[in-house]
């Protein structure tokens, strides 16, 4: 599970550092070092440009969408609380992600991301002990996301942009290396190599996708123990990743 993560570089940084053609100066976010479930994130995709046929070419950009993945189909926008992570062993086939996995793939940066180890009781109530795991070498994770478009019906013009919301989610795999050690499910960082395909709207063979999203390999994660003070969402600020006593 992916539940909480960290994302402080700023757009300009992004923007260079996964090939983004185009970004809107207006769309900004604050640096946060717990991002939270419904929260703005910085997602990288490429879509043909807007009023143009679904044939042209496909540019990249990025944009703010928000977490917590809410399917064309649902109802109801809270849907999405319930969808932030999908599994990787049924992304592809699951009703929720299978349309998105097949046209709708993003990139989700993040500069490492929170898991929660039980670390004992305290009464009826069980305590745990959040950890930070992030790269060794401090390099940008590129998280592997889908993202879907809902239409509001509360919203009756069309060209209204409260009509339609953008949200992603966070696919996981079984965690590895220093994560495994922490908690059974880890987010899939795509590598450098695997951007291009991952992100062509025009890919849509499931296997040579399912192909692209591998775990990483051992000793690229680093794992500390961090205050419980991250477990509010209302905390945010980079002493949260100080490495506390477990």
């Amino acid at each position: 599970m992916c539940g909480r993560y960290v994302s402080t570089r700023g757009p300009e940084e992004l923007a260079r550092h996964f090939g983004v053609s185009r970004w809107n100066p207006e769309q900004t976010l604050e640096p946060s070092w717990n991002v939270a479930p419904t929260d703005g994130v910085w997602a990288v995709l490429e879509r043909p440009p807007r009023g143009e046929r679904a044939t042209a070419a496909a540019r990249r950009e990025l944009r703010v969408l928000r977490w917590g993945l809410v399917p064309s189909w649902a109802k109801d926008v809270r849907t999405g609380a319930r969808l932030i992570n999908a599994r990787v062993e049924t992304v592809h086939e699951k009703p929720a992600f299978r349309r998105a996995f097949a046209a709708r793939r993003c990139l989700l940066p993040a500069d490492g991301f929170y898991e929660w180890q039980p670390a004992g009781t305290e009464g009826a109530r069980t305590r745990k002990q959040p950890y930070f795991i992030h790269p060794l070498d401090g390099t940008v994770m590129a998280l592997a996301g889908l993202y879907e478009y809902w239409r509001d019906p509360s919203v009756k013009d069309d060209d209204d942009p409260a009509a339609w919301l953008t949200t992603c989610t966070v696919i996981t795999t079984d965690a590895t290396d220093a994560a495994g050690r922490i908690h059974p499910r880890m987010p899939l960082a795509l590598a450098p190599e695997h951007y291009d395909a991952w992100l062509d709207p025009g890919r849509r063979d499931p296997g040579g996708l399912r192909e692209l999203l591998t775990p990483p390999a051992d000793g690229r994660l680093d794992v500390r123990p961090v205050s419980p003070a991250v477990n509010d969402v209302r905390n945010n600020g980079p002493d949260l990743l100080a490495e506390a006593a477990p």
